[in-house]
């Protein structure tokens, strides 16, 4: 199935190029900024009772796309942060990123949702990220990144320094936070409009469409970034979408969270990230005619203990429990969703306040499979499942799709990252001076232009076969 590459925030990207530019042969610049060329499925097994299985083997695993058999070209287990040197033997090669023996980074984007945040809920969620720093491993690294309804703002770029991660989440709460201005954003049908020819749209809906969007903007921007990657997603009132029996009746198609949702699931399987959504409001009982008792609305997710990844919904349909109820189904099966598409777990109610350490914990131990799919370049989407021969009693963690990535896409990214951030995220900038304009002929204006690159980032190549190097100087 193809899908749509490029949301409303890279369209807007694309329509500033020059339209030559658009047109013309890409080159083969970013080949070193995002690897498509091998897809990695990080893979999480666990037992019936929750517990890691370790000691697996590339042989032990089938490895599917759209329903077809693949090989399973590259294979290393991960066990407490350690890439493991394979005990069998089996004709795999290891993940190219990893050193058998060796530390596997894990790199932490944390994305701070302030156009639905309360204050209260997000700085506590902050304060204990702040707390769990200690759990991460001296090799990981984290970025903080805050959406306020328009900009997106780096509060810090990729740092495996505690001071630095300290200060920028020390700084978020300083920061605006809008959610109870979104509270009041509660009619389903309040300024709907239709999205293509499927379902309507409300207000809520729509704000909730943009933050998606940033998120999805954000994983993109920070694709760069050797080892695992994890978004910590702070979000408050993401829920599916509203809907109801009547409704169903007057739309050709049911409504779906993918269609609310998918842009940030896609961007984070393309580039390899799982997601761990944080619910900043926890549970929130509400007592009503009707209810039984308050444990009844946490009914998203079933199981959240560490690792066990199950995504299971209430088989009791929403629409058989007070409105207040379906809230927080709705608002837990929405961040569900996200985390099970990409092969992570939802940080729900009591789990909001160990997010980052029981994410830490999480992403330690895993299988990294890997394989080269062909490439037709033509942003199509690709299902991708997992399975263990023989095992019906384990259970598998993974994310469920890939793109196959056009290049003129890969570009957009690369662009995108540059107007968000001014640069793309964990890349060093080139000194850039310029002089005095000066005017020539007709309407045009010179200015000198001085580019400073680091020695070491310089080739030094011989000419003409002489075995010598030439330096040369110009003027832009």
């Amino acid at each position: 199935m193809v899908r749509p590459p490029s949301p409303a925030l890279i369209a807007l990207v694309l329509a500033a190029l020059p339209a030559a530019a658009q047109e013309s042969p890409l080159p083969e610049l970013f080949s070193d900024t995002i690897d498509v060329r091998v897809v990695n499925v990080e893979v999480v097994v666990t037992n019936r009772k929750g517990n890691r299985v370790q000691g697996l083997e590339a042989a032990d695993f089938e490895l599917r796309v759209d329903g077809e058999s693949v090989p399973v070209e590259y294979f290393t287990e991960v066990d407490g942060g350690i890439a493991l040197t394979s005990a069998r033997g089996d004709a795999t090669e290891t993940v190219s990123s990893l050193v058998p023996g060796e530390p596997v980074p894990t790199n932490y984007l944390v994305f701070i949702d302030e156009y639905f945040a309360v204050r209260r809920d997000r700085d506590r969620v902050l304060k204990r990220l702040e707390e769990d720093l200690t759990r991460l491993s001296s090799h990981d690294r984290v970025a903080v990144v805050a959406f306020d309804g328009q900009n997106v703002s780096q509060l810090t770029d990729w740092t495996g320094s505690e001071d630095r991660m300290r200060d920028a989440l020390a700084a978020a709460p300083e920061r605006k936070a809008l959610g109870l201005m979104r509270r009041a954003d509660q009619d389903p049908l309040e300024g709907a409009v239709h999205a293509g020819s499927t379902w309507p749209l409300s207000r809520r809906e729509q704000r909730i469409q943009r933050s998606v969007l940033a998120a999805g903007a954000t994983v993109r921007s920070f694709a760069d970034a050797p080892g695992r990657k994890v978004m910590l997603a702070l979000v408050d009132g993401w829920s599916t979408p509203s809907w109801n029996t009547g409704q169903l009746e007057r739309l050709r198609s049911p409504p779906s969270v993918e269609d609310l949702y998918g842009p940030l699931v896609h961007a984070a399987n393309l580039v390899g990230y799982a997601l761990y959504p944080v619910d900043l409001a926890g549970f929130r009982p509400v007592f009503e005619a009707g209810a039984t008792r308050a444990g009844d609305a946490s009914v998203g997710y079933n199981d959240p203990g560490r690792g066990s990844g199950g995504l299971a919904l209430a088989a009791q349909s929403p629409f058989s429990r007070p409105a207040s109820f379906n809230i927080e189904w709705r608002q837990e099966a929405a961040l569900c969703y996200l985390a099970h598409e990409t092969g992570g777990v939802p940080m729900i109610n009591a789990l909001r306040d160990s997010a980052l350490a029981e994410a830490a914990t999480d992403t330690r131990s895993y299988y990294w499979l890997g394989f080269a799919p062909p490439r037709n370049q033509d942003d199509a989407l690709h299902d991708i499942e997992v399975r263990l021969a023989g095992r019906p009693d384990l259970r598998v963690r993974t994310r469920r799709s890939y793109f196959d990535l056009s290049k003129s896409t890969e570009v957009t990214m690369m662009v995108e990252g540059a107007v968000l951030f001014g640069d793309a995220p964990g890349k060093e900038t080139l000194g850039v001076r310029l002089g005095a304009p000066k005017r020539t002929r007709g309407r045009k204006i010179l200015v000198p232009m001085e580019i400073a690159i680091p020695l070491d980032d310089v080739e030094l190549l011989p000419m003409s076969g002489l075995g010598r190097t030439s330096w040369s100087s110009g003027s832009l």
